[in-house]
């Protein structure tokens, strides 16, 4: 990993705002398992994985109904899929396959983040609040986020409602406030409201559409977050990273 440094443009972050599902928490198998079954519950049929994942992020309704191709937002499919996602998620209480864990490293980065004086945390979700507090509570988080913005709470991504509310609700200035996710929707929301956008490598979206969008900085693995915070603090105005073998060097900050 290599970084260019000029002290001038050190940047000290306020605050860290993160996408739960693909940039957090694996929930791929969940969400699919819910899609297909609904669609089939609606007499519809999925268009296959990559479709699926390139939803996610949207606000439900929204997510659904352009993965069937729809106009407008059906109430009834929507409604399916809340039903059949939390008959799901009670099975995986007992189902390892429909858990939705940690991605490796997440908990020791977010403990390391939020040991670090003067910087908050924050989340940013298509999911409900109801969806978030789940999460929230399943993973031990209360306390660590300072704002928690949901679906119920500002317009879909990418539309820089969300980050805008977190904004205000912490004081933060948008310069100081990194967006990190693994979305095109997260992306843009973080262009759109101007902040720092940050993507991730591991997530559901191609890396490579994320940077062409406008992630200024890209990691590989969840430790490197914390590393790059600190070089942000001292002027770091480019990042070379290896991501699945492949060199990605970031925009200018």
């Amino acid at each position: 990993m290599a970084m260019r440094v000029d002290p001038r443009y050190g940047v000290r972050m306020d605050l860290v705002i993160f996408d739960l599902d693909g940039t957090l928490i694996d929930s791929e198998a969940i969400i699919l398992g819910a899609q297909v079954e609904a669609f089939a519950q609606c007499g519809l049929v999925h268009p296959g994985r990559e479709a699926g994942l390139g939803v996610v992020g949207l606000t439900l309704d929204i997510a659904l109904m352009q993965l069937a191709g729809l106009q407008q937002p059906d109430d009834r499919l929507t409604a399916t899929y809340k039903h059949v996602f939390n008959a799901m998620r009670h099975r995986a209480e007992t189902d390892p396959a429909l858990d939705e864990p940690l991605y490796p490293g997440v908990a020791a980065m977010l403990a390391s983040l939020k040991a670090r004086p003067g910087l908050k945390l924050g989340i940013a979700t298509g999911k409900s609040r109801r969806g978030a507090d789940y999460i929230v509570e399943r993973h031990g988080w209360e306390g660590i986020f300072a704002t928690i913005q949901t679906a119920d709470d500002a317009p879909s991504k990418p539309d820089p409602g969300m980050i805008l509310r977190a904004l205000a609700e912490t004081g933060a200035a948008p310069e100081r406030t990194a967006m990190v996710g693994d979305s095109s929707f997260d992306i843009e929301m973080a262009v759109a409201a101007g902040v720092v956008p940050v993507a991730v490598s591991w997530g559901f979206q191609p890396v490579a559409k994320l940077q062409a969008l406008g992630a200024r900085f890209t990691i590989s693995q969840a430790s490197e977050l914390p590393v790059l915070i600190e070089e942000l603090a001292q002027g770091a105005t480019c990042r070379i990273g290896n991501a699945s073998g492949q060199e990605m060097l970031s925009k200018i900050l």
